[in-house]
Protein backbone atom coordinates (compact mmCIF):
# COMPACT_ATOMS: atom_id res chain seq x y z
CA UNK A 1 0.00 0.00 0.00
CA UNK A 2 1.78 3.01 -0.86
CA UNK A 3 1.78 5.74 1.70
CA UNK A 4 0.90 9.54 1.26
CA UNK A 5 2.99 11.85 1.48
CA UNK A 6 2.08 14.48 4.61
CA UNK A 7 -0.44 17.44 3.92
CA UNK A 8 0.09 20.84 4.74
CA UNK A 9 -1.73 21.61 7.81
CA UNK A 10 -3.18 25.09 8.55
CA UNK A 11 -5.40 26.52 11.57
CA UNK A 12 -9.04 27.41 10.39
CA UNK A 13 -9.47 30.97 10.41
CA UNK A 14 -13.14 30.92 11.46
CA UNK A 15 -15.54 29.00 13.78
CA UNK A 16 -16.77 25.80 11.98
CA UNK A 17 -21.03 26.74 11.44
CA UNK A 18 -23.76 24.50 9.89
CA UNK A 19 -22.44 25.58 6.76
CA UNK A 20 -18.53 24.89 7.52
CA UNK A 21 -16.41 27.39 8.35
CA UNK A 22 -17.67 30.89 9.03
CA UNK A 23 -15.74 34.12 8.03
CA UNK A 24 -13.82 35.79 10.57
CA UNK A 25 -14.56 38.57 12.98
CA UNK A 26 -12.91 41.45 12.02
CA UNK A 27 -9.28 42.15 13.98
CA UNK A 28 -9.44 44.32 16.59
CA UNK A 29 -8.84 48.54 16.25
CA UNK A 30 -4.83 49.51 16.49
CA UNK A 31 -4.40 51.01 19.52
CA UNK A 32 -4.36 54.76 20.07
CA UNK A 33 -0.67 56.07 20.00
CA UNK A 34 1.11 58.71 21.43
CA UNK A 35 3.78 60.37 19.94
CA UNK A 36 7.44 60.70 21.41
CA UNK A 37 8.21 64.31 19.75
CA UNK A 38 11.65 62.46 18.70
CA UNK A 39 10.71 62.45 14.78
CA UNK A 40 12.66 59.28 12.87
CA UNK A 41 11.72 57.20 16.07
CA UNK A 42 7.82 58.13 15.94
CA UNK A 43 8.30 57.20 12.06
CA UNK A 44 9.68 53.90 12.44
CA UNK A 45 7.39 53.29 15.52
CA UNK A 46 4.34 54.74 14.67
CA UNK A 47 4.58 56.18 18.21
CA UNK A 48 3.65 55.05 22.30
CA UNK A 49 0.39 52.87 22.69
CA UNK A 50 -1.57 54.94 24.84
CA UNK A 51 -1.48 53.49 28.44
CA UNK A 52 2.39 52.18 28.23
CA UNK A 53 4.25 52.94 31.11
CA UNK A 54 8.01 53.03 29.65
CA UNK A 55 11.68 52.66 31.57
CA UNK A 56 14.02 55.05 30.66
CA UNK A 57 17.18 53.56 31.40
CA UNK A 58 20.29 54.68 30.48
CA UNK A 59 24.07 55.45 31.83
CA UNK A 60 25.00 59.08 33.32
CA UNK A 61 24.40 61.76 30.77
CA UNK A 62 23.75 59.28 27.87
CA UNK A 63 20.00 60.83 27.10
CA UNK A 64 17.28 59.50 28.78
CA UNK A 65 16.43 62.60 30.30
CA UNK A 66 16.72 63.92 27.52
CA UNK A 67 14.64 62.42 25.84
CA UNK A 68 11.65 62.68 28.44
CA UNK A 69 12.14 66.50 28.52
CA UNK A 70 12.04 66.70 24.65
CA UNK A 71 9.30 64.23 24.60
CA UNK A 72 6.94 66.81 26.83
CA UNK A 73 8.04 69.94 25.16
CA UNK A 74 7.42 68.66 22.06
CA UNK A 75 3.98 67.25 22.83
CA UNK A 76 2.80 70.63 24.67
CA UNK A 77 3.12 72.49 21.11
CA UNK A 78 1.03 70.51 19.94
CA UNK A 79 -0.94 73.29 22.11
CA UNK A 80 1.19 76.00 21.78
CA UNK A 81 2.79 76.13 18.06
CA UNK A 82 1.45 73.77 15.53
CA UNK A 83 3.67 74.26 13.08
CA UNK A 84 6.72 73.76 14.72
CA UNK A 85 5.22 70.33 16.35
CA UNK A 86 4.51 69.39 12.72
CA UNK A 87 8.25 70.34 12.29
CA UNK A 88 9.50 67.90 15.24
CA UNK A 89 6.90 65.10 13.94
CA UNK A 90 8.93 65.07 10.52
CA UNK A 91 7.11 62.45 8.61
CA UNK A 92 5.12 60.39 11.34
CA UNK A 93 1.55 59.75 9.91
CA UNK A 94 -0.62 59.03 13.00
CA UNK A 95 -3.36 59.69 13.84
CA UNK A 96 -2.25 60.75 17.27
CA UNK A 97 -3.45 61.07 20.63
CA UNK A 98 -2.05 63.86 22.72
CA UNK A 99 -1.87 64.86 26.39
CA UNK A 100 -3.28 67.11 28.16
CA UNK A 101 -0.57 68.35 30.20
CA UNK A 102 2.37 66.69 32.09
CA UNK A 103 3.01 65.69 35.39
CA UNK A 104 6.57 65.89 36.73
CA UNK A 105 6.94 63.70 39.88
CA UNK A 106 10.23 63.98 41.63
CA UNK A 107 11.51 62.26 44.80
CA UNK A 108 14.01 64.93 45.36
CA UNK A 109 14.24 68.08 43.46
CA UNK A 110 11.89 70.47 43.29
CA UNK A 111 10.53 72.40 40.59
CA UNK A 112 12.70 75.56 40.71
CA UNK A 113 15.79 73.37 40.45
CA UNK A 114 14.20 71.24 37.54
CA UNK A 115 13.22 74.45 35.46
CA UNK A 116 16.42 75.85 36.32
CA UNK A 117 18.34 72.76 34.33
CA UNK A 118 16.00 73.37 31.36
CA UNK A 119 16.31 76.80 31.58
CA UNK A 120 20.15 76.56 31.42
CA UNK A 121 20.51 73.77 29.04
CA UNK A 122 18.00 74.28 25.85
CA UNK A 123 16.15 77.31 23.98
CA UNK A 124 13.62 79.74 26.43
CA UNK A 125 11.04 78.03 24.19
CA UNK A 126 11.51 74.77 26.17
CA UNK A 127 11.07 76.56 29.19
CA UNK A 128 8.34 78.57 28.75
CA UNK A 129 6.31 76.00 26.92
CA UNK A 130 7.15 73.36 29.72
CA UNK A 131 6.43 75.54 32.60
CA UNK A 132 2.88 76.79 30.80
CA UNK A 133 1.50 72.93 30.92
CA UNK A 134 3.66 71.43 34.24
CA UNK A 135 1.88 70.10 37.22
CA UNK A 136 4.70 69.35 39.08
CA UNK A 137 5.08 66.97 42.33
CA UNK A 138 7.81 67.49 44.71
CA UNK A 139 7.80 64.43 47.34
CA UNK A 140 11.24 65.32 49.04
CA UNK A 141 9.80 65.90 52.57
CA UNK A 142 8.92 61.87 52.38
CA UNK A 143 11.73 60.85 50.53
CA UNK A 144 13.79 62.37 53.35
CA UNK A 145 11.99 61.53 56.08
CA UNK A 146 13.43 59.65 58.78
CA UNK A 147 16.94 60.45 57.32
CA UNK A 148 19.77 62.70 58.45
CA UNK A 149 18.30 65.44 55.93
CA UNK A 150 16.76 68.38 58.32
CA UNK A 151 13.02 68.53 57.23
CA UNK A 152 14.10 72.40 56.53
CA UNK A 153 16.19 71.35 53.93
CA UNK A 154 13.48 69.23 52.26
CA UNK A 155 10.96 71.77 52.38
CA UNK A 156 13.35 74.85 50.50
CA UNK A 157 12.02 75.57 46.72
CA UNK A 158 9.42 72.40 47.86
CA UNK A 159 6.01 72.63 45.96
CA UNK A 160 2.91 73.54 47.24
CA UNK A 161 1.96 70.35 47.37
CA UNK A 162 4.67 69.26 49.28
CA UNK A 163 4.65 71.86 51.77
CA UNK A 164 0.90 70.96 52.64
CA UNK A 165 1.22 67.48 53.37
CA UNK A 166 -2.50 66.97 52.11
CA UNK A 167 -4.16 63.91 51.96
CA UNK A 168 -2.28 62.43 49.21
CA UNK A 169 1.42 62.43 50.81
CA UNK A 170 2.93 60.55 53.19
CA UNK A 171 6.26 59.58 54.89
CA UNK A 172 6.11 56.48 52.82
CA UNK A 173 7.99 57.69 49.44
CA UNK A 174 6.16 54.59 47.67
CA UNK A 175 2.88 56.01 48.95
CA UNK A 176 3.44 59.22 48.21
CA UNK A 177 4.94 58.32 44.87
CA UNK A 178 1.64 55.82 43.83
CA UNK A 179 -0.81 59.02 45.37
CA UNK A 180 1.26 61.84 42.98
CA UNK A 181 0.73 59.39 39.67
CA UNK A 182 -2.89 59.03 40.87
CA UNK A 183 -3.76 61.96 40.64
CA UNK A 184 -2.34 63.54 37.92
CA UNK A 185 -1.85 60.21 35.75
CA UNK A 186 -5.07 60.55 33.68
CA UNK A 187 -4.94 61.77 30.16
CA UNK A 188 -1.17 63.32 30.52
CA UNK A 189 2.46 62.72 30.20
CA UNK A 190 3.92 61.73 33.18
CA UNK A 191 7.55 61.90 33.97
CA UNK A 192 9.01 60.00 37.06
CA UNK A 193 12.44 61.23 38.31
CA UNK A 194 13.58 58.51 39.63
CA UNK A 195 13.80 55.06 40.10
CA UNK A 196 17.29 55.65 40.74
CA UNK A 197 16.50 57.35 43.91
CA UNK A 198 14.16 54.86 45.38
CA UNK A 199 16.84 51.52 44.43
CA UNK A 200 19.89 53.77 46.45
CA UNK A 201 17.71 54.51 49.52
CA UNK A 202 17.79 51.69 52.19
CA UNK A 203 14.81 51.82 54.02
CA UNK A 204 13.09 51.25 50.40
CA UNK A 205 12.53 47.45 50.01
CA UNK A 206 13.22 46.77 45.97
CA UNK A 207 10.59 44.25 46.34
CA UNK A 208 8.04 46.56 47.36
CA UNK A 209 8.95 48.59 44.01
CA UNK A 210 8.65 46.23 41.95
CA UNK A 211 5.36 45.74 43.29
CA UNK A 212 4.54 49.28 42.64
CA UNK A 213 5.98 49.02 39.04
CA UNK A 214 3.85 46.35 38.08
CA UNK A 215 0.46 47.90 39.83
CA UNK A 216 1.24 51.08 37.68
CA UNK A 217 1.60 48.86 34.54
CA UNK A 218 -1.53 47.80 35.33
CA UNK A 219 -3.45 50.93 36.82
CA UNK A 220 -2.28 53.12 33.64
CA UNK A 221 -3.73 51.61 31.03
CA UNK A 222 -6.85 53.33 32.03
CA UNK A 223 -5.50 56.90 32.62
CA UNK A 224 -4.98 57.18 28.70
CA UNK A 225 -1.74 58.63 28.90
CA UNK A 226 1.84 57.23 28.98
CA UNK A 227 4.48 57.09 31.79
CA UNK A 228 8.04 57.31 31.76
CA UNK A 229 10.49 55.62 34.23
CA UNK A 230 13.48 57.50 34.90
CA UNK A 231 16.30 54.60 35.86
CA UNK A 232 19.98 55.13 35.84
CA UNK A 233 21.79 52.05 34.89
CA UNK A 234 24.17 50.06 37.11
CA UNK A 235 22.94 51.37 40.27
CA UNK A 236 20.43 48.30 40.95
CA UNK A 237 21.83 44.61 40.87
CA UNK A 238 21.61 42.80 37.48
CA UNK A 239 18.54 40.86 38.95
CA UNK A 240 16.96 43.64 40.12
CA UNK A 241 17.21 45.86 37.13
CA UNK A 242 16.03 43.10 34.67
CA UNK A 243 12.75 42.43 36.85
CA UNK A 244 12.48 46.10 36.31
CA UNK A 245 12.80 45.65 32.86
CA UNK A 246 10.13 42.55 33.01
CA UNK A 247 7.84 45.19 35.01
CA UNK A 248 7.10 47.64 32.14
CA UNK A 249 5.68 47.72 28.38
CA UNK A 250 8.85 48.65 27.23
CA UNK A 251 12.62 49.58 27.95
CA UNK A 252 14.39 52.24 25.57
CA UNK A 253 17.86 51.90 26.51
CA UNK A 254 20.60 55.01 26.57
CA UNK A 255 24.62 54.91 26.35
CA UNK A 256 27.46 56.29 25.88
CA UNK A 257 29.46 54.05 22.47
CA UNK A 258 32.48 54.58 20.62
CA UNK A 259 32.31 54.17 16.82
CA UNK A 260 34.40 51.80 14.77
CA UNK A 261 35.49 54.56 12.45
CA UNK A 262 35.80 57.23 15.28
CA UNK A 263 37.31 57.51 18.83
CA UNK A 264 34.81 59.95 20.03
CA UNK A 265 31.88 58.85 22.18
CA UNK A 266 28.49 59.14 20.65
CA UNK A 267 24.95 59.15 22.62
CA UNK A 268 22.54 55.66 21.13
CA UNK A 269 19.50 54.52 21.50
CA UNK A 270 18.03 50.88 21.66
CA UNK A 271 14.61 50.10 21.96
CA UNK A 272 15.38 46.82 24.51
CA UNK A 273 11.68 45.64 25.21
CA UNK A 274 8.97 47.26 23.32
CA UNK A 275 6.85 43.96 21.83
CA UNK A 276 3.96 46.72 20.27
CA UNK A 277 6.87 49.05 19.02
CA UNK A 278 9.10 46.22 17.91
CA UNK A 279 6.33 44.29 15.62
CA UNK A 280 5.36 47.52 13.86
CA UNK A 281 9.23 48.53 13.24
CA UNK A 282 10.53 47.10 9.86
CA UNK A 283 13.19 44.10 10.33
CA UNK A 284 16.31 46.35 8.85
CA UNK A 285 15.84 49.41 11.18
CA UNK A 286 15.32 47.48 14.74
CA UNK A 287 18.77 49.37 14.96
CA UNK A 288 20.58 51.64 17.84
CA UNK A 289 19.70 54.96 17.08
CA UNK A 290 21.95 57.38 17.57
CA UNK A 291 21.32 60.37 18.99
CA UNK A 292 22.64 64.18 20.01
CA UNK A 293 21.57 66.69 22.25
CA UNK A 294 21.54 70.38 21.33
CA UNK A 295 20.06 73.25 23.10
CA UNK A 296 17.81 74.05 20.23
CA UNK A 297 16.29 71.11 19.17
CA UNK A 298 16.23 68.61 22.43
CA UNK A 299 17.13 65.14 21.26
CA UNK A 300 17.25 64.33 18.09
CA UNK A 301 18.19 60.72 16.22
CA UNK A 302 20.98 61.18 13.51
CA UNK A 303 21.21 57.72 12.42
CA UNK A 304 20.84 54.07 13.08
CA UNK A 305 23.41 51.18 13.53
CA UNK A 306 22.62 47.40 13.00
CA UNK A 307 23.39 45.56 16.38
Amino acid sequence: MAVESPRAWSVPTGTVGSEGFAPSPKSEPTPDRMPTGVADFDYLSGGMPVGSVVLLAGDAGAGHVEFALTSAVHLMMYYDDPDLHRFFLGNAKGPFLYPKGVSYVSLTRSRDQVMQEIAGSFDPTYHDGLDRHLSFHDLSPSYFADSVVPPTWATVGGSLFARDRGPSSSDDPLSALAAAVERDGVSNLVIVDSLTDLLVRKSIDPESLLTLVKGLRRRAKSWGGVVYLLLSRGVAPPATEQALYDSVDGVLNFSWTTSAHSSHRQRTMLVERFMPILARMPHEQQSRFVIRVSSLNGLVTTQYERV
